[in-house]
């Protein structure tokens, strides 16, 4: 990962790779059969609804006609059952239709936010002590936000929001296991130690247990600091800080970069983006939804 001109590792732009597959799990991260989500009936059909191919293009998949290929082609589930047929017609506000994997977000009341936030930042809607909080950033927006998650005080970086209770449970939920990366700046004289990533990825004793990084490489080092990007998806409060602490390590500087699918990419510092419909269905299908 090539470095900026202040020395920081340089952020990526947003991207993400779709699920082949949607996995299917009930709110405590479970795999259901497709034909439980489905309810008592797999009849997606809805003799009072809306065409199948009108809700995908007004979802942004194109003209009726591209819709309709879509649908020709297998790649639409409704209720967790693919539907090749056309002219089938769906209640958008009651069924669950997903295209290649996303689950499409019909709900227009439902937001969700990108925030990158700033250091010296707390991860709360208002703070007793004064300090800087996330209200700032949610002010411009009429929906009540809250944050998913938290990063620490001094840690800045990647943080969503969003008035979508079920998105927040399970992806703060431990079950689900939603991947989270790191970029970690520390003093390292000489460089950091060769077995530093494998340790990290091997795991290490933290005084509630142990904790490992599904991932760990080391982006950038000048004899002086050290940049290593971590990958993990547990949520205990400042474990990643808590395992480099573990070997000797204070870290200088800690962003996060990724949730999920979801990649900060050049967001500015202390500037917010709606998810685009693409991200937020891949988001959702990463939790099952």
């Amino acid at each position: 990962m090539a470095a900026d001109r202040s020395g920081r590792p340089a952020r990526r732009r947003s991207a993400f790779t779709p699920p082949r597959h949607v996995r299917l799990r009930d709110g405590e991260g479970k795999r259901i059969a497709a034909e439980a989500a489905a309810g008592s009936s797999s009849e997606p059909h809805r003799e009072d609804g809306e065409r199948l191919q009108k809700v995908l293009a007004r979802a942004g998949f194109g003209s009726r006609r591209a819709c309709e290929a879509l649908i020709s082609g297998g790649r639409v589930r409704v209720d967790g059952e693919i539907v090749q047929e056309q002219g089938v017609r769906v209640d958008p506000a009651a069924q669950v239709i997903h295209v290649d994997g996303r689950r499409l977000q019909l709900d227009t009341s439902k937001l969700t936010l990108v925030l990158n936030k700033p250091r010296a930042v707390v991860s709360a809607m208002s703070d007793p002590e004064g300090r800087r909080d996330l209200s700032e950033f949610t002010a411009g927006h009429s929906q009540r936000l809250y944050h998913v998650g938290r990063l620490d005080y001094e840690t800045e970086g990647l943080l969503l929001l969003t008035n979508d209770g079920e998105l927040a449970h399970r992806l703060t939920h431990p079950s689900f296991e939603v991947d989270k990366t790191y970029v970690c700046r520390f003093d390292a004289p000489g460089g950091p130690p060769r077995g530093l990533v494998k340790t990290l990825r091997e795991g290490v004793q933290l005084e509630d247990g142990p904790a490992r990084a599904d991932r760990a490489r080391v982006l950038a080092q000048d004899g002086r600091e050290a940049v290593v990007e971590v990958t993990l998806h547990e949520g205990r409060n400042r474990i990643v800080r808590r395992m480099f602490a573990s070997q000797g390590f204070e870290l200088t500087a800690l962003m996060r970069t990724r949730i999920g699918p979801v990649l900060l990419g050049d967001l500015p510092s202390g500037t917010t983006r709606e998810l685009t419909g693409r991200e937020l269905g891949t988001l959702m299908a990463e939790v099952g939804l």
